[in-house]
């Protein structure tokens, strides 16, 4: 089996984003725009590919991690210079050589793969992607002789108006020989501009009486290179699109695509409904039959079976099967809501566990608490838990009834059973069964 390894160029610093963030680390659909590129070009070639850094080098590294190996651009000299850069770690360790982008974050893994299988089966030193569109019009154009076969690029600049009219051009995706390739980076011409240009090697392949092979995509979006925070937007709707559409074909309904937000890395049970204006965001897991939404957040959390979430946000959460939650509930890091849990409108949960069966009215907090089954929360309950130096613990047991408007002061413990009264301030423990009343709370009798 012949082996293919891949070069992702990445070393560019992005000025026209006007950022101080490395290019290829800016965000698209909660992942670095880098990522898709190393995911495509893993997928295509079956190896980590080879990330050509250079400016914000260090950050690039930090943030992907071992997904990839890195060489460095210390001088930018062009992307034939940038590729060159591989040569040491990568000559005579594959048959082929696969080129593309960091900041082309939408080529998908399909089109390199075919780029890839076209070269592996064509006797010449590389094959080419083209995209026929009359939308870019500052890429260099393919030009084909009478027989059909890629004789040049003409950069944009260069061109004739003839040159200029056609619309076939180069969004700069290679499949090379690798031998081949090695030694025509050593014959490329210094450009003008003090430059070596990867495409001036189509050039050498020509002049040789080599063919140059071409793969078409039929996606003119997968053309679509980030220079700006226009082509950012842009890009950034084509991927959540077709996050959308993969939701929906894996039998989620999205009520309105247009105002659903899915990020790369969240998954999604069947029969789930997302409402309008729903925003799911990092390592979220979603059951199936849930109702997420309108107008809800969720992030990094993991949501049981037929879940109804409307008009909140919940973030490092863990939700059990049959909560219901909202509207305008916000559960915090932390938050666990075993099954069957309705948590009321204006609450708020940070690192608590509500019980089974339990119900939290609205317009409270409950903060640093374990409570148990069948426990209902009155309206306007808090658990005061922050005493100004450190945070304490309040524990209520199954089946207490806790009043509206209840304080709990922390460390505090309500037995099983246990009562208190509408407003009370309970800064003691309350022992099981018993029902207390009163600011501060006192126990007043036993309620069986």
């Amino acid at each position: 089996m012949p082996t293919i390894a891949s070069v992702i160029l990445a070393a560019g610093q992005g000025t026209r984003l006007k950022s101080k963030l490395p290019k290829v680390l800016h965000p698209l659909v909660g992942q670095p725009m880098a990522q898709y590129a190393i995911d495509a070009a893993r997928g295509a070639t079956g190896q980590a590919p080879v990330l050509v850094v250079g400016h914000g080098a260090e950050q690039v590294r930090t943030t992907l991690g071992d997904q990839a190996t890195y060489v460095t651009q210390a001088e930018q000299l062009g992307t034939g210079h940038a590729v060159q850069q591989a040569a040491p770690l990568l000559t005579g360790q594959s048959d082929y050589v696969l080129v593309t982008y960091g900041d082309m974050p939408l080529l998908r893994e399909a089109t390199l793969r075919t780029l890839v299988e076209k070269q592996l089966a064509h006797s010449g030193p590389l094959t080419m992607l083209t995209v026929i569109s009359p939308r870019y019009r500052d890429f260099g154009r393919i030009v084909r002789d009478a027989q059909g076969n890629v004789c040049a690029i003409v950069e944009a600049a260069q061109a004739t108006p003839e040159e200029f009219a056609l619309t076939e051009v180069n969004p700069g995706a290679y499949c090379f020989q690798a031998t081949w390739l090695w030694d025509a980076l050593q014959r490329i011409p210094l450009s003008p501009k003090g430059e070596y240009y990867l495409t001036d090697v189509i050039g050498l392949a020509v002049a040789a009486g080599l063919s140059v092979a071409s793969v078409t995509t039929s996606d003119e979006n997968e053309a679509i290179g980030v220079n700006n925070r226009v082509q950012l937007a842009q890009t950034e709707a084509v991927l959540r699109q077709r996050l959308n559409e993969h939701w929906m074909l894996e039998g989620v309904t999205l009520i309105d695509p247009a105002t659903t937000y899915i990020e790369a890395s969240v998954r999604i049970g069947r029969d789930t409904v997302l409402a309008p204006n729903t925003h799911l965001q990092g390592q979220t897991v979603i059951g199936e039959g849930c109702v997420i939404g309108p107008n809800t957040i969720v992030r990094d959390t993991v949501i049981g079976n037929d879940c109804h979430i409307e008009c909140s946000v919940v973030e490092g959460a863990v939700l059990a099967e049959e909560v219901e939650v909202g509207p305008f509930a916000h559960l915090r890091k932390g938050a666990r809501l075993e099954r069957g849990v309705h948590m009321g409108n204006f609450g708020e949960i940070k690192n608590s566990t509500l019980g089974p069966g339990t119900k939290m009215g609205h317009f409270s907090y409950i903060g640093d608490a374990t409570i148990g089954a069948e426990v209902n929360i009155g309206a306007g309950t808090i658990t005061c838990n922050y005493d100004g130096v450190k945070k304490h613990k309040t524990v209520i047991e199954d089946g207490v009834f806790v009043g509206s408007d209840s304080m709990l002061v922390a460390p505090i413990t309500l037995g099983a059973g246990a009562r208190t009264g509408a407003g009370s301030v309970v800064t003691k423990d309350v022992p099981a069964d018993a029902l207390a009343v009163g600011v501060p709370a006192r126990v007043i009798r036993k309620t069986k």
